[in-house]
């Protein structure tokens, strides 16, 4: 049995790291922080290939529009400006994405504005598609079938296994359609990366006495070891966690090949679509956005499973049904034996990852309000 901890944190993860922090930097609290795998940081974990900076686990553009979490980072990374320009290749041909006025102008061979494009995509959009039940319906209610076979289609099948119109209609509702000549693959107000990588940041954020690291440790096999005095953070799969008492929740895994080129780039923009060709769905080549300056550069294919590390839950309405029971009881598992769960994965819920630093900054405050709620309680009654 191991005691002498305040918290136990399942996950070295975004979501875990920041929950550490907070409990050191706030209430001197010792966290044990423990990691299934070899390193901190989770998916956000960047490592040195053939002397290039690499994203391991797929590409991770920071990006926010709260002032306050960029300031909050801040303490412990200085950052380089992101250039998350991404394109798109459909029928042989790269096309800025999402869909701008330049894409557009490309695609039809027209010289639109902004008002020729809007009535365009009026005339070619399904009006009658009011309340998409659906990702397919979302994006030809949008934009009409052309775009959606060419852009939409062929890559929501190969990311997903599964036709478009199985799909919820949130699937594409983060892409945005512009009618300027935006080429930002996102629209949020701050759109930067670590000077030095994620990897040192999170490093840099557990760095205190207070927190002690396991790393290649199955939460499994010593859940019973460890007491924690004030709370368990579970960051991992949340069906996992139940030992899938309904059954397992479906989640859509990535298998990674990197190749080295002795270029300095080969790609013109940081990420590239292949809605129609090839068994991957995009290449990568976060060089683009490393700020790196070398000789050499790496280039990650990305490939669609469903076996592997759980990476995307997946949206249809039978999976969000089961997910939620899972979620019921981890509200009870919370009230009643103090594990808060934290993260995508313990959410079963697609976020970025400023998404789950907020959401752990905010675990930490409702842990902290609770544990001080029962040492009044106790002090009452005592």
């Amino acid at each position: 049995m191991v005691s002498g901890f305040d918290l136990l944190i399942v996950g070295a993860g975004p979501a875990g790291c920041v929950i550490a922090e907070q409990a050191a930097r706030q209430r001197g609290w010792k966290s044990l922080l423990i990691e299934k795998r070899d390193h901190i940081a989770g998916n956000c974990y960047d490592e040195y290939r053939d002397g290039v900076l690499i994203h391991r686990y797929g590409p991770h553009y920071f990006r926010t529009n709260n002032p306050q979490l960029l300031e909050y980072l801040s303490r412990f990374t200085s950052w380089i400006p992101g250039n998350y320009v991404v394109k798109s290749k459909a029928k042989g041909k790269l096309y800025p994405f999402p869909i701008n006025l330049n894409t557009l102008r490309s695609f039809f061979g027209m010289d639109l504005t902004a008002d020729s494009a809007r009535d365009l995509l009026d005339r070619l959009r399904d009006r009658s598609i009011v309340s998409p039940k659906n990702a397919e319906e979302f994006v030809i209610g949008r934009i009409g079938r052309e775009l959606y076979e060419a852009f939409y289609l062929g890559y929501t099948l190969k990311q997903w296994d599964r036709h478009p119109s199985e799909l919820a209609p949130s699937v594409c509702g983060r892409i945005p359609i512009r009618l300027d000549e935006n080429d930002r693959y996102v629209d949020h107000a701050f759109q930067v990366m670590p000077k030095d990588g994620f990897t040192q940041m999170f490093r840099n954020m557990i760095s205190q006495p207070e927190i002690s690291v396991l790393l290649n440790a199955d939460f499994e096999a010593i859940r019973g070891e460890i007491k924690p005095k004030v709370a368990t953070v579970y960051c991992g799969p949340l069906d996992t966690y139940f030992d899938y008492r309904f059954g397992r929740l479906p989640w859509r895994s990535l298998h990674f090949e990197f190749k080295t080129f002795e270029k300095e780039y080969v790609q013109p923009c940081v990420h590239i679509n292949y809605p129609d060709e090839f068994d991957y769905t995009r290449t990568v080549e976060v060089k683009h956005v490393t700020g790196q300056r070398c000789a050499e550069t790496v280039v990650s294919y990305e490939y669609p499973r469903n076996e592997g590390d759980p990476y995307y839950p997946v949206p249809d309405p039978a999976t969000q049904q089961l997910s939620q029971r899972y979620l019921a009881l981890a509200e009870n598992e919370k009230r009643k034996r103090r594990v808060y769960f934290v993260g995508r994965l313990a959410r079963y819920t697609y976020i970025n990852s400023d998404e789950a630093i907020e959401m752990a900054l905010k675990t930490f405050a409702e842990i902290d309000h609770d544990a001080a709620a029962s040492c009044v309680t106790a002090a009452v009654g005592a």
